[in-house]
């Protein structure tokens, strides 16, 4: 008898267990699920191997139920670990949310901040990938992968945070790196970069409801003031804050430093830039002076004056897009001693104007004219163009336009055309026209720009007051070599 009741017994629970299923799912492809935050960050600094759980609610908003998957994006590398509902990740599927009802998904990430940065960055990011019908909606990880100084720690992405101090100093001697997470400003505040200060950005595309922009950007307001203090053996670096191996040689990581309006005093000794969009832009009225400083693989320009003031001295500047030197609008620029391979773009390593416009199309009228006076002494402009020194002026009869290159090595074609700057070579003393042929540096391919034993830049220069020792601190010969390396 009980052999024949047990057949009907799982035959009625499973037609109980069938009609407990939902039919009255919503189905439509509109639906589209909400988080209770779009990005969960953890924002403690682990100093030792440690975890940390936190939560994100998905919202349903229809009245209906409907059924979700939910998945964690990095599948088998990810730091970050998803229990949805109860059920452990890193995928779940067909997940019922009643109607205007939620789900949790706790998440915890596992640090090791003692791992190398070529294994655990100092961001570490993730998303949670919710589909509902085929539509996906997703949520951001953060977390901080390393024991370092966070700035500012709160906002991360997108968030901007504010340097002040009563006009005073601020003095980042910690020996952990500094890493810029959002942008910083710095205002009524002097800030001090003693030798081998490390700061690393960490950039990114930023989208909110009102636009999108590039992130990690350190901006130096009127009030604001950099003192990069490194030496030669131990320089200040500025850099992106991915130091895989992969992530050496790719350029706008992070925005670049930006000298606002009437920033003044700002001096960079032995300093590193570079992984940025631009290395630096210098604004009206602004001034900065570099003395061994190095700008590389930037996606734009090492330097952008827009009226600014600029005075260059034994630095480096390659691996820069578009314009090595972008100088426009006017201002006033001194660079001795500088060399510059504009070998990524095909535009002049160095350009100059005495002009803005703010529209597409410019008539005359629409130019805002600013003064020129630059200078440049025992400089290299060399690149892949025809020309590597451009000028644009609005009015060719005025004086204006002020420039004057001494014992400098370019190279000139189209700009000596009529239409173009036939005098060029008036205002550019003892200057050296390179051709494509010319031996100059050790092995820029390898980015080595020491000179070549066979050189055409030996014992070309002038000497210069007050600049006795080249970028590598060896002294400078009566008769100089041009650019940044003595030979």
């Amino acid at each position: 008898m009980f052999g024949r009741v047990l057949p009907v017994f799982f035959l009625v629970f499973f037609v109980v267990i069938m009609s407990c299923r939902r039919d009255d799912y919503y189905e439509g492809n509109d639906v589209v699920v909400t988080f209770s935050e779009d990005t969960l960050r953890f924002d403690t600094v682990f100093t030792s191997l440690g975890s940390a759980t936190r939560f994100i609610k998905v919202f349903n908003p229809k009245d209906q139920p409907i059924l979700v998957d939910v998945a964690l994006k990095n599948q088998t590398n990810s730091y970050f670990r998803i229990n949805a509902d109860g059920i452990k990740g890193p995928t779940v599927n067909q997940l019922e949310i009643n109607g205007r009802d939620s789900i949790y998904i706790f998440v915890e990430v596992t640090i090791n901040p003692d791992l190398p940065t070529s294994i655990s960055p100092f961001i570490i990011e993730d998303v949670i990938e919710v589909t509902a019908n085929g539509n996906v909606s997703t949520a951001h990880l953060e977390a901080f992968g390393q024991n370092a100084n966070y700035i500012p720690s709160s906002s991360g992405k997108g968030g901007g945070a504010l340097l002040s101090c009563n006009l005073g100093q601020v003095t980042w001697n910690d020996p952990k790196p500094y890493v810029i997470y959002g942008i910083l400003y710095i205002d009524s505040c002097t800030l001090v970069l003693p030798p081998g200060t490390r700061i690393y950005v960490h950039g990114g595309v930023v989208r909110n409801e009102n636009s999108i922009y590039n992130d990690g950007l350190i901006v130096f307001n009127k009030l604001g003031k950099l003192l990069s203090q490194g030496t030669i053996d131990q320089p200040v670096t500025f850099q992106g804050d991915r130091l895989e191996q992969e992530f050496q040689d790719i350029s706008s990581q992070w925005v670049g430093l930006l000298f606002w309006h009437e920033s003044r005093n700002n001096r960079l000794d032995n300093t590193i830039i570079k992984n940025s969009i631009i290395g630096m832009r210098v604004d009206s009225l602004a001034d900065v002076s570099l003395h061994g400083v190095q700008i590389s693989n930037t996606g734009g320009p090492a330097i952008i004056g827009r009226h600014g003031d600029i005075y260059a001295e034994n630095s480096l500047f390659y691996d820069n897009d578009g314009n090595a030197l972008q100088l426009t609008y006017g201002g006033k620029y001194t660079f001795n001693y500088c060399t510059v391979s504009n070998r990524s773009g095909q535009r002049e390593a160095v350009v100059m104007t005495d002009w803005y416009c703010p529209f597409v199309l410019c008539g005359l009228q629409d130019y805002q004219l600013n003064k020129l006076d630059a200078k440049f002494a025992n400089c290299i402009f060399s690149g892949t163009d025809r020309d590597e020194v451009g000028l644009s002026q609005v009015n060719a009869d005025d004086n204006n336009f002020q420039y004057k290159f001494t014992n400098c090595a370019v190279r000139v074609d189209e700009l000596l055309l009529p239409k173009n700057s036939p005098n060029f070579f008036d205002n550019c003393t003892n200057c050296l026209n390179l051709s494509f042929n010319d031996r100059i540096f050790l092995d820029q391919n390898e980015n080595d720009y020491r000179l070549d034993t066979m050189s055409v830049a030996l014992g070309k220069g002038i000497s210069l007051p007050n600049v006795n020792t080249d970028i590598l601190g060896k002294p400078r010969k009566s008769t100089p070599d041009l650019g940044c390396y003595e030979f």
